[in-house]
């Protein structure tokens, strides 16, 4: 989804904490530029265009997460992920990192009904985090996602996640931004991105909200900002932002995002293909 990209490319240049280390003392760590020279689409991106592709194809999770990581390995990913997408016969291996929850996104749309998004979510994740924190993680971002399409109540996407996952919802960003430190885990962020969302008024103050709070800032913003975009809606998202955005992604992918919008979300995209070559 759009907004989960556009989170992970302007959270790119800001990794462990670089934007509040730098900003905080002397401004608004709110106040940042969304795209530098260093912006760029990490294995956040790329995951979420590759379930994107699953759901286009029928191609299977793991091998669509595979493909697309030996296309493009210098993408950002963890120790762990690495290992199992260079081998084909690797099974999951009980993760409760974040990457579940970051690629999950898209999965909110296949259905309104929550048990089945719930079950899809799971099966996403379990190709690799099979960690039940690690499932959870991406079944909050799925759920945030569908309540946030459905229901546009962020009283009951606080009360949902809260009550189904056991994560303290009940903090704001300027409460946690002060102690939070980088956290690829999903009860360690998560929650946070998800808090991030319900903090802000418009799509742009989630991403930079997201990323105020330091750490793992492209993850943290690419979930916020996929929830963001469900619940105020893809046309709120800046013709500009869409378009910065979209051409820092190569053409392949593009494609890609444009024909998941043409099925699942047909007429809102706000802007054509682009991409760039090679």
């Amino acid at each position: 989804m759009l907004g989960a990209i556009i989170g992970d490319i302007v959270g790119s240049a800001h990794e462990r904490g670089k934007n509040k280390l730098e900003k905080s003392k002397v401004k608004n760590p709110m106040d940042f530029p969304l795209f530098t020279e260093a912006s760029e689409f990490t294995d956040d991106s790329l995951l979420t265009i590759a379930t994107m592709q699953c759901m286009l194809t029928g191609m299977s999770y793991a091998d669509s997460y595979r493909m697309y990581a030996n296309k493009y390995p210098d993408s950002g990913f963890g120790g762990m992920f690495v290992s199992w997408f260079l081998s084909q016969t690797a099974g999951p291996y009980n993760s409760f990192g974040n990457g579940s929850a970051m690629r999950v996104s898209p999965v909110a749309y296949i259905s309104d009904d929550i048990d089945v998004v719930l079950a899809e979510a799971k099966r996403s994740a379990d190709v690799t985090h099979n960690h039940p924190d690690g499932v959870a993680g991406a079944q909050a971002i799925a759920l945030a996602v569908l309540l946030a399409r459905l229901t546009h109540s962020k009283d009951i996407i606080r009360t949902d996640i809260a009550t189904r996952f056991g994560y303290d919802m009940y903090r704001t960003v300027a409460e946690i931004r002060p102690t939070y430190r980088f956290d690829v885990t999903c009860p360690g962020s998560v929650p946070e991105a998800i808090i991030a969302f319900l903090d802000s008024n418009n799509f742009e103050e989630a991403v930079r909200l997201a990323i105020s709070l330091g750490g793992d800032t492209d993850t943290q913003a690419c979930m916020a900002g996929a929830i963001a975009e469900a619940f105020y809606g893809t046309v709120s998202i800046p013709t500009s932002i869409a378009q910065e955005a979209m051409q820092r992604l190569p053409a392949e992918l593009a494609d890609i995002v444009t024909a998941w919008y043409g099925r699942y979300l047909p007429g809102v995209l706000p802007i054509r293909a682009g991409g760039k070559n090679g």
